[in-house]
C-alpha cells in the first residue's frame, strides 16, 4: 500500500483542494509513477489496465503545468487551446472532460469536450469563447478543423487516451492528419491498456524518446475481480441471464453483447419481463446514450446492455458485476469489459456465458490473461412448462378443426344457385342459323308501283 500523498507529488494547492473535495486520498500506482515524470516534461508511454486512475495520472500534471497560463480575462485570445486530449469514444470523452473540470474547478482554466453524434453548431460558440484544454474524438475534431473553429498551433501537450482502442476503431488516418497540424515542440503522453507493434510504431512517429511505465502486465485482468464461466447453449443463455439478474449481488449490472441488434433485442426482452434495463450502443443518439448512462448511475435502471463501444468509456463507481452475454472475438476486449468492475481496489464479479462455438475465444482469453477461468455448474434453468404430449396433440386437433362458417347478413346469398328456367330452356336448345333481314332501300330509289 502506497504511503505517498498527492501533496508529496508537489501539486498546487488549488488542485489539492479539488482532489480532497472529490474524495481522493492517496494516488494509485499509475498516478504515483506518471505524475512526477509528466511534471518533469518527459514524453510518456503508460501501460495500465482500465480503472486504475489513468485520467488523473495525465490530467493532474497537465493542469499543474497550465496553471501559469490561467486567466480571468473574457477575451478568447487569452484562452487558446494549450492541451489536447484525444479519445476513441463519446462516452470516454465526456468522462475525461468531467474529471478535468472537477480537478480544475478552483483554477481559471477552461475545458471543453467535442464529439460526433450531435449538431456541431452547438459546440462552435463554446470553442470560440476560448478553452485551454480540449477533449475530443478524432472525427469531430477534424470537422472543427475543416470549419476553422479550432486552431491547434498553440498546443503544448497532447494526450492519446486508450490509444490501442483508437487504432482498433480505424482512427489511424485521422490521428496522422491531426498530428501533422500540431507544433513539433510539445509534450506527448500515450495511455494504453495494451502495447501492440502498431502502437509502438505510432509512438515512434510522434513521441521523443518516451519513458515507458507499466504498473501491471498490460494484458492482465485485475486480481480483485472474481471471474466465472458458464458453458451454456445459445438457446439457454437468456434463461440463465434472467436467473443471474435475480441474484442479490446483481443490483447493478452491465451486460455486454457483440452486436447492436442483440443489445437492443435483449434490452426489450428484459423490459417485457419486468427488468429495469436499457441499451447503449452505436445506433443510439448521443442524448439517448447519455440518458441511459445517467439513469444507470442514478439507479433508475439496474441493467445496462452495452456493446464494446461502451467498454472503455464507462466510469461507474462501485459497479459490482459485469456479464458477458457473448464473449468478444478479441481477447483484449474481454480485459476492458471486465475492467468496468473492481475499480479503485473494490471487488467485483465478471461472469461469461459461453456457448460451444465461442469456446475457442475463451481459450484465447485464458492464454492472454495467463489464467484459467473457473467453470461454474450450470444451475437448473426455469423454463415455461410445456403441456404433455397428449395435451399438445389435442390442442393441435382443436386448433385445426374446421370452424363453422358465419351466416352472411342476407340469407338469400347463402342459397344454392338455381338457373332461370327460360334461360335454361333456351340454353339447352340447338342454335338456329339466323336469317338475314332484307336490306331496306331508301324511298328515293324505289320504282313506282
Amino acid at each position: 500500500m502506497s504511503t505517498v500523498s498527492f501533496a508529496d507529488l508537489k501539486l498546487a494547492p488549488e488542485i489539492l483542494k479539488a482532489l480532497t473535495e472529490s474524495g481522493y486520498t492517496t494516488p494509485t500506482p499509475i498516478q504515483e509513477q506518471a505524475i512526477p515524470l509528466v511534471l518533469e516534461g518527459h514524453d510518456l508511454m503508460a501501460g495500465a489496465q482500465t480503472g486504475t486512475g489513468k485520467t488523473a495520472a495525465f490530467a493532474l500534471p497537465m493542469l499543474q503545468k497550465l496553471l501559469p497560463h490561467a486567466s480571468s480575462s473574457t477575451s478568447p485570445a487569452r484562452h487558446p487551446v494549450r492541451a489536447l486530449i484525444l479519445v476513441p469514444t463519446r462516452e470516454l470523452a465526456i468522462q475525461v472532460e468531467a474529471s478535468v473540470k472537477a480537478y480544475a474547478k478552483h483554477s481559471k482554466l477552461r475545458s471543453l469536450v467535442v464529439f460526433g453524434g450531435v449538431d456541431i453548431k452547438t459546440q462552435t460558440p463554446h470553442l470560440k469563447n476560448g478553452v485551454e484544454i480540449l477533449v475530443a474524438t478524432p472525427g469531430r475534431l477534424l470537422d472543427h478543423i475543416e470549419q476553422k473553429t479550432v486552431q491547434l498551433g498553440t498546443v503544448q501537450m497532447l494526450v492519446l487516451d486508450e490509444a490501442d482502442r483508437m487504432l482498433d476503431m480505424g482512427f489511424m488516418p485521422a490521428l496522422k492528419r491531426i498530428l501533422a497540424l500540431l507544433p513539433r515542440q510539445r509534450q506527448s503522453l500515450m495511455f494504453s491498456a495494451t502495447f501492440s507493434d502498431e502502437i509502438k510504431k505510432l509512438s515512434e512517429d510522434f513521441m521523443n524518446y518516451p519513458t515507458l511505465i507499466e504498473v501491471a502486465r498490460s494484458n492482465a485482468s485485475a486480481e480483485n475481480i472474481a471471474q466465472k464461466v458458464y458453458l451454456v447453449g445459445h438457446e439457454d443463455k437468456h434463461a440463465l441471464l434472467t436467473q443471474l439478474l435475480r441474484g442479490d449481488d446483481a443490483k447493478q449490472v452491465i451486460v455486454f453483447t457483440k452486436t447492436k441488434l442483440t443489445a437492443s433485442r435483449l434490452s426489450k426482452q428484459l423490459q417485457r419481463e419486468g427488468v429495469a434495463a436499457d441499451a447503449i450502443h452505436g445506433d443510439k443518439t448521443q442524448s439517448e446514450r447519455i440518458q441511459a448512462l445517467d439513469a444507470f448511475k442514478q439507479g433508475k435502471i439496474s441493467v445496462l446492455i452495452a456493446t464494446d463501444v461502451a467498454a472503455r468509456g464507462l466510469d461507474i463507481d462501485s459497479l459490482p458485476m459485469v456479464i458477458n452475454y457473448e464473449i468478444p472475438h478479441a481477447a483484449e476486449d474481454y480485459v476492458h469489459r471486465i475492467g468496468r468492475t473492481g475499480r479503485a481496489g473494490a471487488s467485483g464479479t465478471a461472469i461469461s456465458l459461453v456457448s460451444p462455438d465461442e469456446e475457442r475465444y475463451l481459450q484465447d482469453i485464458e492464454k492472454l490473461i495467463n489464467k484459467e477461468i473457473k467453470r461454474e455448474t450450470l444451475p437448473a434453468l426455469a423454463k415455461p412448462p410445456r403441456p404433455p404430449r397428449a395435451e399438445q396433440q389435442e390442442h393441435h386437433r382443436e386448433f385445426h378443426k374446421p370452424q363453422p362458417q358465419k351466416p352472411s347478413h342476407d340469407q338469400w346469398f347463402d342459397k344454392p344457385y338455381v338457373p332461370n328456367m327460360a334461360h335454361a330452356i333456351a340454353a339447352s336448345e340447338p342454335e338456329k342459323p339466323e336469317s338475314k333481314p332484307k336490306a331496306q332501300i331508301p324511298a328515293l330509289f324505289r320504282k313506282p308501283g
